[in-house]
């Protein structure tokens, strides 16, 4: 498993956590919204900032998706 992959893995039942869901519906949420791509591509930024401006970035992207 990639390091990439492994992080991805970590970030999402983190943030699951944080918004006290599942990772298993975060991640059809993302899939839902097609953010899923750009959320594991963001690896660069998101494992060396904070976990708490990753849930940010997660949420505006969320949103402004929901918003289109």
């Amino acid at each position: 498993m990639s390091k990439e992959t492994e992080f991805f893995i970590y970030l999402l039942e983190n943030y699951a956590f944080y918004k006290k869901t599942t990772a298993d519906k975060v991640l059809n949420k993302l899939i839902e919204l097609n953010l899923l791509n750009k959320v594991f591509n963001n690896y660069e930024f998101y494992h060396i900032d904070s976990l708490e401006n990753a849930y940010n970035d997660i949420d505006t992207l969320i949103k402004e998706s929901i918003n289109k």
